[in-house]
């Protein structure tokens, strides 16, 4: 299908990007060290980033009626401007922009995981809280940042995100920040191929320590705001399974976008149960379909629009075209608890294994649970792969904006139900931390099984010990 026509660019005015070709001086930046990430790309000796020419078939091999085929063209580009519906009027450019960047942020997480957690190289800090953060989180940070404010001007975007640069400026960190710079310079490299403007030149170290501490906004009921986690769950990240990359608007405390990157969602769901690099193995032993493994993919919604969106990430050398093979997805028409999926956190210290085993079976949900690293357990209950997703955190633990809000604009415009165990909606208006949580969060396909579960918790938590 020709979605990348001229005809189709005037429909969309906003997503035309300037076609040059970005200068790379090689004295400012050495990539050899890296060049693995995105090999194919960079023409050693040559100071540019160089696309191939386009393959040109003569049509006297072709016996075909030039106007039917025409006609059938014309169709499909029709077809084609009105496939992503979320893409018209407010937060149209928005939306657009967001998607992009995260699938360049998937993009870069892809070959980051490829070529460093198989050959066990990958550089693993730990925050003050314990949690882990790669050489990923910091360079997502920094390439969404940059991209964002470069498309609306920095001084019109304000992002509420995970990771800080402390750890990262000190002078033991040198080696690490070193590989920060030229992880996020290769990968802007590329923003041409997604459809977006990278540097003229490759980014300097203060110009990625400036994007990634330019995430410093506190969020709050006013204003405009980006939520960004850039690498959620990080410890599937680093075991090679399941992560996501999450970026949310949020105007006047309630999430308006959504988009959630899933590098490693399986289009099977009998996948999600296993191990990721078990099926990475198993996919080689077959032959490819549409459906593999490691397609991965990029959900996303516009709040009110009533639709959720799925795209696939591109592979190998293509380019983005909007929309990308979009298709909507819906959440799951299952009402019998018997017949339900649900799926929790994989870590005992993120939610309570064993409250959502009782309340499971008090409500008559009897596969086993589903237990999935990041924010791919609201992609699935979105995608219909699952029916509920329950989180009852230790007491004292407090739920961040970044980790639930592309979520739950994605799950309720695919026609599900995300609340707290009471029953209110989340409230994202309250800094970076979702304050006045009814003791856990419930995600549900739909307002029967969400009632059910409300029930059992409000039965069952005077003995829950949380």
């Amino acid at each position: 299908m020709p979605l990348n026509s001229s005809s189709i660019v005037n429909h969309l005015p906003f997503i035309q990007t300037t076609r040059r070709l970005f200068t790379f001086q090689s004295h400012h930046v050495n990539f050899h060290t890296f060049s693995l990430l995105f090999s194919g790309q960079h023409i050693p000796g040559s100071n540019q980033y160089k696309s191939k020419p386009p393959h040109i078939v003569s049509s006297s091999k072709f016996d075909i009626n030039y106007s039917l085929a025409s006609s059938i063209m014309e169709e499909e580009q029709e077809k084609s401007l009105c496939l992503d519906k979320s893409l018209e009027g407010k937060y149209s450019k928005e939306l657009d922009v967001a998607v992009r960047a995260v699938q360049m942020a998937c993009f870069l997480c892809q070959k980051l995981q490829e070529n460093f957690i198989s050959k066990s190289n990958i550089q693993v800090q730990s925050k003050d809280d314990n949690s882990p953060v790669t050489l990923a989180d910091w360079s997502v940070q920094a390439t969404v940042s940059w991209l964002l404010s470069e498309s609306f001007g920095s001084k019109n975007v304000s992002i509420v995100a995970e990771e800080d640069v402390h750890s990262l400026s000190n002078a033991e960190a040198a080696g690490l920040l070193e590989a920060v710079v030229k992880i996020v310079n290769n990968c802007l490299a590329e923003a041409p191929r997604f459809g977006l403007q990278g540097p003229v030149i490759p980014l300097g170290t203060s110009e990625v320590l400036e994007a990634i501490s330019r995430c410093h906004s506190n969020g709050g009921p006013e204003g405009r705001f980006w939520a960004l986690d850039p690498v959620d769950g990080t410890l599937g990240f680093v075991r090679g399974d399941q992560y996501a990359v999450a970026l949310a608007l949020i105007e006047n405390g309630e999430p308006v976008l959504g988009v959630l990157g899933c590098p490693n969602y399986p289009m099977r769901k009998e996948w999600l149960s296993y191990h990721h690099r078990y099926h990475r193995i198993i996919s080689k032993l077959t032959p490819p379909t549409s459906e593999s493994w490691d397609k991965g993919c990029v959900m996303y919604a516009k709040k009110g629009s009533g639709e959720a969106w799925i795209q696939p990430l591109i592979q190998g050398n293509k380019k983005l075209v909007w929309p990308n093979s979009a298709r909507p997805v819906k959440v799951s028409s299952i009402e019998n608890p018997a017949l339900a999926t649900f799926c929790e956190p994989v870590e005992k210290s993120n939610s309570s294994h064993s409250f959502t085993a009782g309340l499971a079976h008090s409500v008559g949900l009897r596969k086993q649970p589903l237990r999935v690293y990041s924010m791919v357990k609201y992609a699935a209950i979105a995608r219909g792969d699952a029916e509920v997703f329950m989180k009852f955190a230790k007491s004292g633990y407090k739920e961040k904006i970044w980790d639930h809000a592309a979520g739950v604009v994605i799950i309720e415009e695919a026609g599900g139900v995300v609340t707290d165990a009471g029953g209110r909606q989340l409230d994202f208006s309250r800094g970076i931390y979702i304050e006045r949580l009814d003791r856990g969060i419930i995600a549900c396909a739909g307002a029967k099984l969400h009632e059910k579960i409300i029930r059992a918790v409000d039965a069952s938590w005077g003995s829950s010990s949380l």
